[in-house]
């Protein structure tokens, strides 16, 4: 019987460590930083910490209305993006030379 209950200890216990896996915010996964020229709303509000759809919607239209980004500071331009939101997600996000994009 002791054998029958450790292989049910670890099937819970792999159960449960692939559920919150599957939980965990892309940005944990994230092995480059994503491109603020190229980025969806879907893709910042997965990765970036603080933003929402919303504000990731925001981010997207004013790409749009105002061309690319220079650079990553210039996202405090973006209605409800300020200096710690920012801060907190240098690390998460980048702008790419438009000759070293891929198509």
């Amino acid at each position: 019987m002791t054998n029958v209950n450790r292989i049910f200890r670890v099937c819970i216990a792999r159960s449960l460590l692939v559920v919150s896996l599957a939980f965990m915010p892309l940005s944990v996964f994230a092995a480059t930083p994503l491109d603020i020229n190229t980025a969806t709303a879907a893709q910042f509000s997965a990765v970036m910490s603080g933003v929402g759809m919303k504000k990731a919607e925001a981010i997207v239209a004013y790409r749009e209305a105002n061309g690319r980004f220079e650079s990553v500071d210039q996202l405090s331009s973006v209605k409800g993006i300020g200096e710690g939101l920012l801060t907190r997600n240098k690390a998460l996000i980048r702008v790419v030379e438009e000759a070293t994009q891929t198509p």
